[in-house]
């Protein structure tokens, strides 16, 4: 059986994972025959979001681990602690969460920072060609991690793709059914919520992510 380590980002497309990606991700993992464990940065989240309203509340703080463990069900542990020798594959699924508390790509764009400790799990899993899946806005984050022309996609945002290529990397648009794959990477991408207009939309690409990666493992 394949082991994966899925990496979150909190919990809500505003301001963490987007909870449909992460919850189809995991689905998907064990229907094809894997098992995961979750794991999350332990630090303060970039701004929470009402995801009632849509607007920031400055009233509150949270924090990337404990929201993070709403979606795991509280079976999550700091990102510190993957050791990536224990995993086949990686998954990060999307929410504005990976732009903001994984990378800086919302605020900085071309000139996004990825947090040290997830660069140093997810470069690991580059580096020793144990494959990945990144859905929906977290190719940005996979676009520090890989860069010199690895292939991905976020669907066929032109302003996003643009700041993908400036980290350089390549961006393949892409329909939110279908995935792109870079094969000498062994990188797997997906729109996901970038163009899913259903949670069926957003289920078929990142379906085909999960089951093309544990091919890959």
């Amino acid at each position: 059986m394949k082991k994966v380590a899925v990496i979150l980002s909190g919990c809500g497309v505003f301001d963490g994972a987007e909870i449909h990606e992460a919850v189809l991700s995991l689905l998907a993992i064990r229907q094809h025959g894997g098992e995961y464990q979750c794991f999350a940065p332990d630090k303060k989240q970039m701004h929470v979001v009402n995801h009632l309203s849509g607007e920031e509340d400055t009233s509150h703080t949270r924090n990337v681990l404990t929201e993070s463990a709403r979606i795991a069900r509280g079976e999550i542990k700091p990102v510190t602690e993957l050791n990536v020798d224990e995993f086949d594959a990686l998954i990060v699924p999307g929410g504005f969460g990976a732009a903001k508390n994984l990378c800086t790509f919302a605020n900085d764009g071309a000139d996004s920072k990825v947090d040290e400790q997830v660069a140093k799990a997810c470069k690991l899993f580059a580096e020793k060609d144990k494959p990945a899946g990144y859905a929906c806005i977290a190719p940005a984050l996979a676009a520090s991690i890989y860069g010199q022309g690895v292939k991905l996609t976020i669907g066929t945002d032109e302003a996003t793709a643009e700041g993908i290529n400036a980290l350089g990397a390549t961006h393949v648009n892409c329909p939110v059914e279908e995935i792109v794959i870079d094969s000498d990477a062994k990188l797997v991408t997906t729109p996901a919520y970038m163009l899913a207009q259903d949670i069926l939309d957003a289920h078929t690409g990142i379906n085909k992510m999960v089951q093309t990666v544990i091919g890959m493992a």
